[in-house]
């Protein structure tokens, strides 16, 4: 129980320290995209019609609210961002109050059982000795977690590392299953993970619960016949080198399993879905097509029509995945993705650029409505797709997503004109947002590089944005560059040259998302930081290198002065001034900034810049040092702190400023005390008010933060797996 204690009393000083500081309502809303990330798993309710949940590996969970149609994220109140990495969701097969979730990111995060009775709105949090890893590979197989049917307050773990688990009183309290035979193998090391017990399932219609061991092993699966108290190897089935993934039971008591050489979504070169006739203990090779490359993942029955399964492929590149269908138990197949079509409209990103969206990838969940026997919905890398014609000869997909932003975004920026937002996104690009409420149609495409790094605008001409990206797909043209005239919504390629370092000539260094790329206010001027900062005021036609910049400085220009440019040399605590339009720099004054700089340096090629100048106003400037803000109106000759000792601030932002206020206001993600939350001030930096509550806490997982030059008490969130989050002051 000492577990338990530590979590109420960790909740109780979090929730003390909230009620000491001064706050403000806000009203928050995700910025709409839908969905956007990897959904391991969809379980429907098999207690209530209309009723599904949906883990995601990285952004939480999400129940089905078939009144309002829409996906309702069940985890914002929840201030540990490791429980948004759900390994395992479990549904009460007759309570459909009732769900359960297995939640832990990764082997070195907490991990917890998560228990509700009102549909996951709200939760009784049991942290546990044994670890998760619900973003680590083998993340799409599953359920590990299982409620017995038959004793609905007795469920099943199989661990990753620590073998067998059970509670007795509906996931308060656990202890290890000693007679199951395969006790794990203990905790990864490195980067590395297990599968551990891949699945747990109980046949509803007897005692006999099966276990599959997704571990290098002589035996694969297990059965118990007395509820899980003993448990014996079932022999026979597919080669050793083949891991059980997924399973079915049907009501005559036949097995279906998927199986993969790899834990997946990649790394996956072999798969098969055998059957295992449970009475006569005969196994049966089932699989659709042999020999080709990727597994199988996904895994349904039809409750309605026996003999009915559905599976689907995983890391099946080449012609990409696809669901098979077969009537008859698995003695014929057919592809639905040669008979499908999709309508994205909803959700334009998904075609990625191209005239239509693809099928899918890293389809690892797959399952039939228990309720209605047309419609079918799977999983992707980057939606959820359902169709309703799951018995035509045609089948329409769609993606089932509103209501899901399950997104790590990267950057974002406000302009002063065009559109509210434009966004960088991990995987996915990023966006323009014309509308915060519709999922957008521009996408960051030119360089075609998935995870967009930084954006900036001019100040004084918002229509011009840049951005920088990682090139880890290898675009064709060899660039991770990019501008654009109209505000985002076309985009021109942008490559730096080679450069001379220390007298010799060395490659580019803007190929690889290290390049952090800045504009002028009056749009005409690039400047991109590296070893050196180069300069270029055609369009990349030709560069210059500023002098009076040592190595490795990082430039930001004046959002009103044109021929104003900063520079930060993190290294030797220096800023510079240039005041010819980024062709020279000189040292700045800086009297009243700290000498140590180093803590300022941004340690990775996506963190936000410490150093942030003022929409509208020349020469004003905020720098974040070691957790506190300082503030130049005079262009960088002299700072003063704006913020107090009190609060550390880990992201700021800068928004339209308060009604008669001389400062704009400042937004932050911080730390008051035990207390994180996201603050606003309005009296440059003094004073600090909490504008999120109890209810949207979204794991504390952030990003950036950033405010509306436009509209005052606007504040953008980008979260690292929940997408942007919004909020506007509710009075």
């Amino acid at each position: 129980m000492k577990f338990v204690a530590a979590l109420i009393a960790c909740i109780s000083i979090a929730v003390a320290a909230s009620a000491q500081v001064p706050s403000a309502p806000y009203e928050w809303r995700n910025v709409v995209v839908g969905g956007g990330g990897f959904a391991p798993n969809i379980v429907f309710s098999t207690a209530e019609q209309g009723l599904a949940y949906l883990r995601t590996d990285m952004g939480g969970a999400y129940r089905w609210d078939d009144k309002e149609q829409q996906w309702v994220p069940l985890e914002d109140a929840i201030p540990t961002g490791s429980y948004f990495g759900v390994e395992s969701l479990a549904a009460d097969p007759k309570d459909p109050n009732r769900v359960y979730l297995a939640a832990g990111m990764y082997q070195r995060d907490p991990a917890a059982m998560l228990r509700s009775s009102d549909r996951g709105n709200s939760w009784s949090i049991t942290p546990v000795p044994f670890k998760m890893g619900g973003n680590e590979d083998g993340r799409g197989m599953g359920e590990r977690l299982a409620i017995d049917p038959n004793h609905t307050s007795t469920l099943l773990f199989g661990s990753r590392h620590d073998g067998l688990w059970r509670s007795d009183d509906s996931a308060l309290n656990w202890h290890k299953v000693a007679s199951f035979p395969w006790p794990g193998l203990g905790p990864a090391h490195g980067r590395s993970t297990h599968g551990g017990i891949s699945f747990v399932i109980f046949d509803p219609h007897s005692r006999t619960v099966f276990a599959g061991v997704a571990d290098p092993a002589a035996q694969h699966l297990y059965r118990s016949t007395n509820g899980g108290a003993t448990w014996q190897a079932v022999t026979g089935g597919p080669p050793a080198a083949l891991l059980p993934v997924k399973a079915a039971i049907d009501p005559s008591g036949d097995l279906y399993v998927d199986y993969c050489n790899g834990l997946g979504p990649n790394g996956i070169t072999i798969g098969a879905v055998w059957k295992l006739d449970t009475r006569g203990g005969r196994w049966s090779d089932i699989t659709p097509e042999r020999g080709t490359e990727g597994g199988y993942m996904g895994l349904s029955l039809d409750r309605t029509h026996a003999g009915r399964i559905a599976v689907s492929t995983v890391d099946r590149w080449h012609p990409g995945d696809t669901v098979w269908l077969s009537n008859n138990g698995g003695l014929s197949w057919t592809s639905l993705r040669e008979r499908s079509t999709t309508d994205v409209s909803a959700t334009p990103f998904l075609k990625f650029g191209k005239p239509g969206a693809d099928f899918g990838h890293w389809m690892s969940g797959l399952a039939f409505d228990p309720f209605d026997t047309s419609t079918l919905a799977y999983t992707t890398g980057a939606t959820v797709y359902r169709t309703h014609d799951a018995l035509q000869r045609k089948l329409l997909w769609q993606p089932w997503v509103r209501g899901i932003e399950q997104t790590a975004i990267i950057t974002l920026a406000s302009p002063t004109g065009g559109a509210p937002l434009i966004s960088g996104f991990g995987d996915i690009h990023g966006f323009v947002h014309d509308r915060l409420d519709v999922s957008p149609t521009a996408m960051l495409l030119n360089p075609d590089v998935p995870n967009t790094n930084n954006i900036d605008y001019g100040g004084l001409a918002p229509s011009v944005v840049v951005r920088s990206a990682s090139n880890y797909r290898d675009s064709p043209s060899g660039t991770s560059l990019g501008w654009s005239e109209d505000g985002g919504h076309s985009w021109h390629a942008l490559q730096a040259p080679p450069v001379k370092l220390h007298g010799e000539l060395v490659e580019r260094f803007d190929t690889n998302g290290e390049a952090p790329i800045a504009v002028s206010a009056d749009g005409r001027t690039f400047a991109v930081s590296g070893p050196v900062l180069l300069a270029t005021a055609d369009r990349g036609k030709s560069w210059w290198m500023p002098t009076g910049l040592p190595e490795n400085a990082r430039a930001i220009a004046d959002k009103a002065d044109a021929n104003i440019w900063y520079a930060v040399d993190f290294a030797r605590g220096k800023l510079f001034v240039s005041r010819d339009g980024a062709h020279s720099f000189q040292p700045a004054a800086a009297k009243g900034l700290p000498q140590d700089l180093t803590s300022t340096y941004p340690k990775w090629r996506e963190a936000p810049s410490p150093l942030l100048a003022t929409p509208g106003t020349s020469g004003d400037l905020w720098f974040l040092i070691a957790g506190r803000l300082y503030r130049s109106a005079d262009g960088g000759n002299s700072f003063a702190a704006a913020s107090r000792p009190d609060i550390q601030i880990h992201f700021f932002g800068l928004g339209k400023p308060a009604p008669k206020a001389n400062a704009p206001a400042l937004y932050a993600v911080g730390q008051k005390g035990n207390l994180t939350a996201v603050w606003r001030s309005i009296d440059g930096g003094a004073n600090w008010t909490k504008i999120n509550d109890d209810r949207h806490q979204w794991g504390s997982r952030f990003r950036m933060i950033g405010g509306d030059p436009r509209v005052f008490g606007r504040v953008y969130l980008a979260t690292d797996g929940r997408g942007i989050i919004y909020g506007n002051p509710s009075r």
